[in-house]
């Protein structure tokens, strides 16, 4: 991969490559292929086989499997003996070793649970995943005999010309019956590679006229991932998935093409996501909600029928009815409640915003609390940040901030009170007070039904 991070945390579609892997496996106990086994089998925590910087891979996926080390980094077969001590120490013993590759991640749950139960039903020594290409690939070839029993799976790298034109490959998964693969990959020998590898068993129980069993499934789930083109091509199929699993659930995506959802996204019914849109992280949106188009969401929680255009938000909150945009940003904090109207070019960071009000065009709300039915009005800004700390603005409900209003935090505007056009607020303004001015002054107090003359904007 030609990087620093190791390779399994790469991300395809906002999950370390080995997340998919573990996702899919995790996922088993839930398909329909496994359903007549479920009540009559156990499983465990994955297994992960560590080597290289191990340790940062652990650290990512903590609790969520079990390791074992491989101290060095000799083949595939090898890996797989490193995980003997951990496998053989759970309770119960696993009578079957499901084996995958990390590096695989488009490898779904229903065909692995097609493997491991035609490896139970027949009572296999060995089962696999193989597929058919109709093109030349790097895949080992499946060597059947003429009655079409496996006898080996041959590596390119020494294959015959024939065995070239073979079209069954392998695809890397396998189930194994434990006690034989223990005592069998103990006595493996080393290959001319010096490596002692996962698929020479093939071989050897072949000899021995075990039985084999295969499963075939689609090449593109057998694809692995070995440098940053692969990682690219195997993005572009994870991400139509993505994008069909949200269609199939009834939300409409316009134009799949220049749409990009990560996996772990949620997005309820009758939803529209239009083009240029990218939705990445642990993001839920509800339904009918209108999103884009040339819109950025992060880590966000959206609730229902909310509108966002053209705009940018990251770790936000937003309540039902919130309308976002265009060209507006929530940055980390924010918190718009229900039915707030945030227009064009406004910005909100860590505030939280009451309901139904309205902050329309270019304004700047930071490290605020604002009531309901709040008129913030265009080229109002919080000035938050004294060049050293940053301070709190708190604002009352109904209160009706003028244009241009600058609120020198920390300051306090009481409920109902207003602030005329390019008012300095550095003092708090009472309850139901009218203020202008630079420093704003008290101009009179208000009766609740009065509107003052002073410059807004909506």
């Amino acid at each position: 991969m030609r990087s620093t991070l190791p390779k399994m945390l790469h991300q395809l579609a906002g999950i370390p490559l080995l997340g998919h892997v573990l996702t899919a496996v995790e996922a088993i106990p839930s398909t329909s292929a496994f359903a007549s086994l479920h009540e009559s089998l156990t499983s465990h925590r994955p297994v992960v086989v560590l080597g290289h910087e191990g340790e940062q891979i652990a650290a990512a996926f903590g609790e969520r499997c079990l390791y074992a080390v491989q101290q060095e980094q000799l083949g595939t077969g090898h890996a797989l003996l490193a995980a003997q001590v951990t496998v053989d120490a759970l309770q119960p013993v696993p009578e079957t070793v499901l084996v995958c590759y990390g590096d695989t991640p488009l490898v779904r749950s229903e065909i692995l649970a097609s493997v491991l139960t035609e490896h139970l039903s027949t009572q296999a020594t060995i089962t696999f995943l193989t597929a058919q290409t109709e093109l030349p690939s790097d895949y080992g070839r499946i060597v059947r005999d003429s009655h079409g029993q496996v006898r080996e799976i041959v590596e390119v790298k020494r294959a015959t010309p024939e065995q070239l034109e073979i079209r069954e490959v392998n695809s890397g998964v396998y189930c194994f019956q434990r006690a034989w693969l223990w005592s069998t990959l103990q006595a493996l020998p080393r290959n001319a590679s010096g490596e002692y590898y996962l698929t020479d068993l093939i071989a050897i129980a072949g000899a021995q006229e075990r039985r084999i069993a295969t499963v075939q499934g689609e090449l593109e789930e057998t694809i692995g991932i070995n440098n940053r083109v692969q990682l690219a091509e195997a993005e572009q199929i994870v991400r139509q998935r993505v994008l069909e699993k949200h269609m199939y659930a009834g939300v409409t995506i316009q134009d799949p093409a220049n749409t990009y959802i990560d996996a772990d996204v949620q997005i309820g019914s009758d939803t529209v996501i239009l083009p240029g849109t990218v939705i990445t992280g642990k993001t839920t949106i509800g339904s009918w909600c209108r999103i884009g188009p040339g819109t950025t969401i992060d880590q966000t929680l959206i609730g229902d029928r909310c509108i966002i255009r053209n705009s940018a938000l990251e770790e936000a909150i937003l309540e039902d009815e919130v309308r976002v945009g265009p060209f507006s940003h929530c940055r980390p904090g924010a918190y718009l409640a229900r039915g707030v109207r945030m227009g064009n070019f406004a910005e909100v960071k860590n505030s939280y915003v009451g309901a139904e009000t309205d902050m329309h065009h270019f304004s700047y709300l930071g490290d605020a609390t604002v009531g309901e039915h709040v008129n913030f009005a265009a080229g109002s800004i919080t000035s938050n940040f004294d060049g050293k700390q940053k301070h709190r603005t708190t604002i009352g409900n109904r209160a009706f901030i003028g244009c241009d209003t600058t609120l020198v935090a920390p300051v306090t505007v009481g409920e109902d009170a207003y602030t005329g056009a390019g008012a300095v607020v550095t003092k708090d303004v009472p309850p139901a007070t009218v203020v202008v001015g630079v420093p704003a002054k008290v101009l009179r107090k208000r009766e609740l039904e009065d509107t003052p003359a002073i410059q807004g904007g909506e």
